[in-house]
């Protein structure tokens, strides 16, 4: 269980970060700061939309649409905190929160 503990962790990080990014970009491009006429801040946008719209489109069919309002961005990411330091760790490591199993 220990093998399989380090990758999961890796991947659950990594989508932790790529998360925050999105989430700030969206705050920054809502506020004007960025401006999607901009071709790299574009590319980046739609890119980590691409990456993220699986994730989000299973969310929002659970969610009340409230539409000037997404929340399944803070659902994932309050399912991704959940899964990366409570359920995995206690699933695979025996409750050792500190570190993956190591």
């Amino acid at each position: 269980m220990q093998a399989i503990a380090g990758p999961i962790g890796l991947i659950l990080d990594v989508a932790f970060f790529i998360m925050i990014i999105h989430i700030i970009m969206s705050w920054l491009i809502s506020f004007q700061v960025l401006n999607l006429h901009q071709q790299f801040v574009a590319q980046i946008w739609y890119g980590l939309n691409r990456l993220l719209e699986p994730i989000y489109t299973p969310i929002r069919r659970f969610l009340p649409n409230t539409h000037p309002l997404d929340l399944a961005p803070l659902v994932a990411f309050i399912i991704l905190l959940s899964l990366r330091d409570f359920i995995l760790p206690e699933l695979l490591c025996g409750g050792n929160r500190l570190t993956y199993c190591g």
